[in-house]
């Protein structure tokens, strides 16, 4: 029931202090408005005039606006820390998933990595503006006012301590029941979100393929789940409020009763039967409240939960995700600049996707302004020795050394900031074309970015957009082809400053072959004067390499000039290269 978290987070303490000062405040002022109004009620009974009381009936109306007034302030201060913390928790969370990169996004579901990082940070924004007041007036509030029962009147203390007992049994009984389906709603709702995205994304080839509908009631099925999940999460707490309210009302009865046989027996005065009448049903309403709330944050509780997994998963979930280690290492070397005379060198390292090998054993070593291919045949590990030597993913085992100096991961700002990656499908983003050229470096003077345009033959197309380099791209705007769209990657390159590291990733792989063969005239020049790593099927491409690494199952099978591998027939699964470009 109670959330041990919420009282290990950043603020809380501050938080809880305020929390408790306020219950304190509150539970004073419900003692003065019980007091005022059944002293004001004995004297009206005894027959004074309304007039004999207007003092009492003004301490009561100002005990009741008192109350409001310090919940509305607490209230407040809450809402401050829940957005504090929430906020810490979106630009943490986005950090993580960024940093884990498309493994752990794939893991979890594209769609629950959204709804975690919208809804989800929301509902623990509302769920940590609730449950911490109420959890904290639980604790306090009954205690005080039961302290206050027992001096005007054990026995009906004595009622109410043994009620609560049986009241917090029945609140971890049904709540248990509730968390686990709460728990099952929360997961129907993610797969819902990853089912429905799934089917966006992929909408031309369900019509093309004519299996659109079908989709639509997976869909269908998938939402009806959570339906039944939901309706299940609200029986729950609707018989848990009956519940409660049974036992409150059934309390409540029982106490009013013994006061009113032992008014009649003349065992206890007017005045403390009505205060006690009156101050009793304060002494439920935190728990009520608390057991309502508990029903209406149980999503938030679980999005936390999610959410702390996932920002301390750094040698779990990323590792099992694939990414390995994924935690920024604390004193890992800044690296300086790649110069021509700095080296790259991999020990033996390894990387695993949920337990299978994807490279194996890999050592080599990378030197100075190079042009390093990494070539073999589908599946062998290209493209997961590209993003590992981008940052994007980190090795299981193995070493990493950097002029001889050893460095736990790639992923550290100082070599990224050096990095440019161009996949074979660059995503463009729904924005402006100068947004999505100016990717790396967003300080890209007009200047700049126009030569950028004129290396890469996006001169003319830009022409064409009715707004220029304002015109929106990418989902919901101006389409690009797949050539154009390698240009825009090769302009972020070119405007990107402290680029000193290129990795291709089959940049041409969905390309025809004369705008591949156009393409390549505008890449090779901007390869000088960088460190380059260009992972490829295309033989063409190999001639102008100054090494390559080939890998087979994960492994290197072998590292030489084209020439050398060539005579050991080390091509031989590839195409002929006039075939594949026309180059030799």
């Amino acid at each position: 029931m109670f959330d041990k978290r919420l009282f290990a987070l950043p603020g809380a303490k501050h938080a809880i202090g305020w929390c408790i000062a306020n219950s304190l405040l509150l539970a004073a002022l419900m003692v003065a408005e019980a007091a005022s109004l059944a002293w004001a009620l004995t004297l009206l009974w005894e027959g004074r005039v309304l007039s004999d009381v207007a003092v009492l009936l003004g301490i009561f109306a100002l005990c009741f606006i008192g109350k409001q007034v310090a919940s509305n302030i607490q209230a407040k201060q809450l809402e401050f820390f829940a957005a504090t913390r929430t906020e810490a928790f979106r630009k943490q969370l986005t950090e993580r998933l960024y940093e884990g990169g498309a493994p752990l996004t794939q893991k979890m579901g594209t769609g629950a990595a959204a709804t975690l990082c919208l809804d989800g940070i929301d509902n623990i924004e509302q769920y940590l503006g609730t449950a911490l007041p109420r959890t904290v007036a639980l604790a306090t509030i009954p205690f005080v006012l039961l302290a206050v029962i027992a001096f005007q009147d054990w026995v009906s203390a004595l009622i109410a301590l043994l009620v609560f007992p049986a009241i917090i049994l029945q609140m971890v009984l049904i709540g248990s029941t509730a968390q686990e389906e709460a728990g099952k709603q929360h997961r129907e709702y993610q797969r819902l979100a990853n089912h429905f995205i799934d089917s966006l994304r992929g909408i031309d080839t369900l019509k093309y393929f004519g299996r659109s509908d079908k989709q639509a009631d997976r869909v269908y099925e998938t939402s009806e789940q959570f339906r039944v999940a939901t309706m299940k999460t609200l029986r729950t707490a609707t018989l848990s409020g009956a519940v409660l309210d049974a036992f409150s009302t059934i309390s409540l009865a029982a106490v009013a009763v013994m006061l009113g046989f032992r008014l009649v027996d003349g065992s206890i005065t007017l005045l403390p039967a009505l205060f006690v009448l009156v101050i009793m049903p304060d002494y439920f309403r935190p728990i009520r409240e608390f057991a309502s709330d508990y029903h209406a944050t149980l999503n938030g509780k679980n999005t936390l939960t999610q959410v702390l997994e996932v920002l301390g998963s750094s040698a779990e979930t990323v590792a099992e995700a694939g990414g390995g280690s994924s935690e920024l290492q604390i004193g890992t070397p800044k690296l300086e600049p790649w110069q021509e005379c700095t080296s790259l060198t991999l020990d033996r390292v390894g990387l695993s996707y949920e337990g299978e090998a994807a490279l194996k054993d890999i050592s080599c070593s990378f030197v100075g302004f190079r042009k390093y291919g990494i070539v073999g045949p589908s599946g062998c590990g290209k493209t997961t020795l590209a993003q590992l030597l981008t940052g994007v993913l980190q090795p299981t085992e193995g070493s990493i050394a950097i002029n001889g100096q050893s460095v736990e991961t790639l992923s550290t700002p100082s070599w990224k900031k050096q990095v440019a990656y161009l996949p074979q499908s660059p995503h463009i983003f729904s924005t402006t074309l100068r947004n999505n050229l100016t990717f790396y470096q967003p300080d890209a003077t007009e200047e700049e970015i126009i030569e950028a345009l004129d290396m890469v033959g996006l001169t003319s197309l830009v022409a064409e957009l009715p707004e220029g380099l304002d015109t929106f791209v990418g989902e919901g705007g101006r389409s690009l082809s797949g050539g154009q769209s390698q240009r825009v990657a090769l302009a972020r390159a070119v405007l990107h400053r402290t680029c000193r590291v290129l990795v291709f990733d089959e940049p041409t792989a969905h390309l025809d072959i004369e705008t591949e063969w156009e393409l390549k005239q505008r890449m090779l020049p901007l390869m000088e004067g960088k460190l380059v790593f260009f992972a490829t099927h295309r033989l063409h491409w190999l001639c102008e390499m100054d090494e390559i690494l080939l890998l087979e199952n994960g492994q290197v099978e072998g590292f030489g000039s084209f020439d050398s591998l060539s005579e050991a027939n080390s091509f031989s699964y590839l195409a002929n290269p006039r075939k594949e470009g026309g180059d030799e």
